[in-house]
């Protein structure tokens, strides 16, 4: 079984979530790592808000700031853990970013 987080600030990702467990047939352990608190508009350390360790085979990123998701990036490259960011332009680490 594969095992996906999905990083999401505010639900973000619930619609992906939901058509993964839908239609995934059972072949996908979803986590989901949430971040729900107002944020400044610049975060220049984002360690509070961004886990050490993430145990994954892939990570969707559906959060709304974009210093999270540049340092996701990052994370999870040093990880060796692939990142889908659908619709953002990241330029750190090697997340895939796909047209929306």
């Amino acid at each position: 079984m594969q095992k996906i987080i999905v990083f999401q600030q505010n639900r973000s990702g619930k619609s992906k979530i939901d058509g993964i467990n839908t239609f995934g047939e059972k072949q996908f352990n979803v986590a989901t790592f949430d971040i729900d608190e107002p944020l400044p508009l610049v975060i220049d350390d984002t360690s509070p808000y961004l886990p050490d360790k993430i145990d994954a085979d892939i990570v969707l990123d559906f959060l709304k700031h974009q210093d999270l998701s540049d340092d996701l990036s990052i994370l999870c490259k040093k990880l060796g853990i692939p990142v889908i960011a659908s619709g953002k332009k990241i330029t750190t680490g090697a997340a895939i970013c796909p047209p929306t």
